[in-house]
């Protein structure tokens, strides 16, 4: 049968529909990190101190994980995030990424993305006077197309170009530098968020991705724009010295950041975009240690730059209208390594030989299914910076120290009995199978060293630690 030319074209361009919608079946995927706050500041997880119902709300009509974690501090983190890789692969100094590395922002872009990356950058070594620590174009060329970052080329110091990331932050804007000047009495998270809105906004008819490592909740602890009144701009980054004070603003700062992460699924949602994106949210590490918080009628002191769970222990909700179950509470281990593998299954890009080979997808638990459950938990951390390095694994009810140390942590979350002596043969069968694992990798080395040493080792051929079969 011999088609005629109105239908020939009818098909043509139901093929051409077709092609089109499965072009798009790529999901866009928006990543937000808070900075500094771990579990007990959100209400979905038991915080009593904070007003957090944005992310309530995700929560409700998402998927929320109690069990993931990051490591003590921010850099470590990452490193860890943005490569998949553990830090005894390619971590060796405090505020850089080796420009070497390939992250997730390469390997969506890779993939036909468009991506964006905002907020806390603070990655180009300039703390140990790194080779190229003053390239601007350094975040465009870890695989984001466009960029709104603080601590790109400078540090806080105020003579030196620098400044505070809150009120009258100096920004770095695709490479070209934003001052004080330029943004004197404009507050910093509030143009971050604007940027993520904005890029949301202009691609919205191709997948993209957005990588938004927030600056809230870190200190200086000071006035929002809900509670800045007369301040004057001259004084609107000073952290007060009263702890109740402190307190305080580290409240209205936690409220304000969901206020944030609102605007940013308001705008997915007002977009018609919520089936096609999946939203993530997660953070750093620990609370900052000068704030104490009520968290299920307890009072827990944060614990930033510490290896117990109030360093480690992170929030994480994935919202994706449609297919993460809703207001589901999984028990399901979650750790940094893990965001890399799974969002390249998001995406339908099949990992190679260039990729990481630490992490677990954890994907099909965001579409409701069961996965392949990560067994255990890794943490190397050598930090270079301040706090002491120390080495763990765990899986949800043991952790083992490289030192030695045996908790049953989810029996004791200040971890103040040491069961390395322990004759009960549940626990001793998960210290053997622990341990199995820990003592594949190399140990840490006490103390921090010299801070701008250039050379530190790493251990990237070290095999993969999962078994294929878990």
């Amino acid at each position: 049968m011999t088609l005629s030319k109105p239908v020939i074209l009818c098909v043509s361009f139901l093929w051409c529909f077709l092609s089109a919608s499965a072009a798009k079946k790529q999901p866009n995927i928006v990543l937000i990190m808070i900075d500094d706050a771990s579990w007990e500041c959100f209400g979905s997880y038991g915080a009593v101190d904070y007003e957090t119902p944005h992310i309530d709300k995700l929560a409700s009509k998402g998927l929320q994980f109690d069990h993931c974690y990051s490591t003590p501090i921010c850099t470590t983190s990452r490193v860890k995030l943005m490569t998949g890789q553990y830090n005894f692969r390619n971590y060796t100094h405090f505020g850089y990424l080796n420009p070497r590395d390939k992250t997730f922002g390469h390997l969506l872009q890779d993939a036909g993305y468009r991506t964006a990356i905002a907020g806390k950058w603070q990655l180009n070594g300039l703390y140990h006077d790194a080779p190229d620590s003053l390239d601007k174009t350094r975040p465009l060329k870890a695989g984001f197309h466009e960029s709104l970052l603080w601590q790109v080329t400078t540090g806080k110091s105020v003579n030196a170009g620098g400044g505070e990331r809150y009120w009258n932050a100096p920004l770095e804007h695709n490479g070209e530098t934003i001052s004080r000047e330029t943004n004197w009495g404009k507050y910093g998270p509030d143009l971050f968020t604007d940027f993520v809105c904005d890029f949301i906004e202009r691609n919205q008819e191709d997948p993209f991705f957005v990588y938004y490592p927030m600056v809230l909740v870190h200190d200086v602890f000071v006035p929002t724009p809900d509670t800045i009144g007369d301040t004057p701009m001259e004084e609107a980054n000073k952290m007060p010295k009263e702890p109740h004070l402190r307190k305080k603003h580290f409240v209205d700062m936690v409220n304000y950041m969901d206020k944030l992460v609102g605007r940013i699924v308001n705008q997915v949602e007002a977009l018609g975009l919520a089936k096609d994106t999946l939203i993530m949210l997660t953070a750093d590490n620990g609370t900052d240690t000068k704030i104490t918080s009520n968290w299920n009628d307890m009072e827990l002191q944060g614990g930033k730059g510490g290896t117990t769970d109030r360093g480690t222990h992170v929030p994480f909700i994935a919202y994706w209208k449609g297919k993460t179950p809703q207001g589901v509470v999984s028990k399901d281990l979650i750790e940094f390594t893990d965001f890399y593998p799974t969002i390249a299954a998001a995406a339908g890009i099949k990992l190679g030989p260039t990729d990481p080979i630490d992490g677990i997808s954890f994907y099909p638990q965001l579409v409701g299914e069961a996965g392949l459950k990560r067994e255990w938990q890794l943490n190397h951390y050598q930090p270079y910076w301040g706090p002491m390095p120390g080495q763990y694994i765990r899986d949800r009810d043991y952790k083992l120290y490289r030192d030695g140390r045996f908790i049953h942590v989810s029996k004791d979350l200040f971890e103040e009995r040491d069961m390395s002596s322990t004759t009960d043969s549940d626990a001793l069968a998960a210290k053997e199978q622990l341990g199995a694992i820990l003592f594949q990798i190399p140990d840490v080395v006490e103390g921090n060293g010299n801070v701008v040493e250039k050379h530190r080792p790493v251990y990237p051929g070290i095999q993969r630690l999962v078994e294929e079969s878990e």
